[in-house]
């Protein structure tokens, strides 16, 4: 479903990835584990088309990205969970959650939200807020529901437990599991798969920008 090949990343003068490969085949979740600095945001970020390439190639369904830009990777139906979350603050929760839809007019959202509340109906109920009075926590999973919004095939998680509580840490397992039948490939970058070790179907390990030999 998703497949980067030999992609190599600059930012600014540095050569962040060296060379990166991997693939997420149709309902498979896989892992994508390094320590901090080891370039497993810069992946994700490249596959979403925030960071250009310098060389490689990222697929979608067989489907070279290249050109394409966020909003239209977006439109392809692939969600992405920032490990900052990246909320509006002065936006509601409901409304952030919609924020993909505006790149999606062919997106059922009022289905697509349903469902996400139906995943999550602890933040259901504090649909009405601002973003900006919520826990760190919480906007966790308020960024996990916007990725669900537009995540129809794709979902792209960076550190989704990190910087979290132990329960809360337990909860995003939960739903990350029950997305299984939903039948979406997800790739999940993290710092060790402490947390979702009992999720993935199989990892890759990345160090210093590049594919290391998994254990």
């Amino acid at each position: 479903m998703i497949e980067a090949e030999n992609i190599e990343v600059l930012i600014r003068t540095m050569e962040v990835l060296r060379g990166v490969t991997l693939r997420v085949a149709d309902r498979e979740m896989v892992g994508l584990v390094g320590r901090n600095g080891a370039g497993k945001t810069t992946t994700i970020r490249a596959i979403m088309g925030l960071l250009p390439l310098k060389s490689g190639a990222i697929r979608f369904d067989g489907r070279d990205l290249a050109g394409l830009k966020p909003h239209q990777r977006a439109a392809l139906g692939i969600g992405y969970m920032p490990e900052d979350r990246r909320l509006v603050p002065r936006l509601t929760v409901e409304e952030n959650i919609l924020v993909p839809a505006w790149a999606m007019p062919h997106l059922d959202w009022r289905k697509r939200l349903a469902f996400a509340y139906d995943l999550l109906p602890e933040i259901a109920a504090m649909r009405t807020r601002k973003a900006l009075l919520l826990s760190g926590g919480q906007q966790k999973l308020v960024a996990l529901a916007r990725a669900i919004m537009a995540g129809t095939h794709v979902l792209l998680l960076d550190e989704p437990f990190e910087g979290v509580a132990p329960a809360l840490s337990q909860r995003l397992s939960e739903v990350i599991a029950a997305l299984r039948s939903e039948k979406l490939s997800v790739l999940i970058a993290q710092s060790d798969n402490n947390h979702s070790a009992k999720l993935i179907d199989r990892k890759y390990l990345i160090e210093r920008g590049a594919n290391v030999p998994a254990n």
